[in-house]
């Protein structure tokens, strides 16, 4: 029995996890792959950390991903400091074979005083990475 690809999207509840997530669905649907979407907590306050989905958010993305059509769909939310490390370490037990992100201009000065989440999982991935921006639709 063959399993089905698996699809991993970074999400985060703004416009780059939107377009992320859009562009994952999309590949999902096209390669009748398995979907699965991070999101992640950098501390144990996750109720304060406005890239972690809870309450009623929460349930939007659930009810979001159930009416997407992608039976065997999942959520995964990991809690701690390495963002980057824990959607590497999803990836990789969720068995993805590809990752999709939403990524953001930064200035000259940012590149080089910031690190960035987006340069980790583009560098450091095992897999593939496809990095979307604002204003890109996916192709069906």
């Amino acid at each position: 029995m063959v399993l089905p690809m698996t699809i991993a999207v970074a999400y985060t509840p703004d416009e780059y996890g939107e377009v992320a997530l859009e562009h994952g669905i999309a590949w999902a649907r096209s390669h009748d792959a398995r979907l699965v979407v991070v999101n992640v907590a950098k501390h144990s306050r996750f109720e304060e950390d406005p890239d972690f989905v809870h309450g009623y958010d929460l349930e939007q993305l659930r009810h979001r991903l159930a009416g997407a059509g992608l039976p065997g769909h999942r959520l995964r939310q990991p809690v701690g400091p390495g963002i980057g490390d824990l959607i590497i370490e999803a990836v990789e037990d969720e068995g993805a074979e590809l990752l999709v992100i939403g990524i953001r201009h930064r200035t000259p000065v940012g590149k080089l005083i910031m690190s960035s989440v987006a340069q980790k999982l583009l560098l450091d991935a095992p897999v593939p990475v496809f990095a979307a921006k604002p204003g890109q639709h996916p192709v069906p």
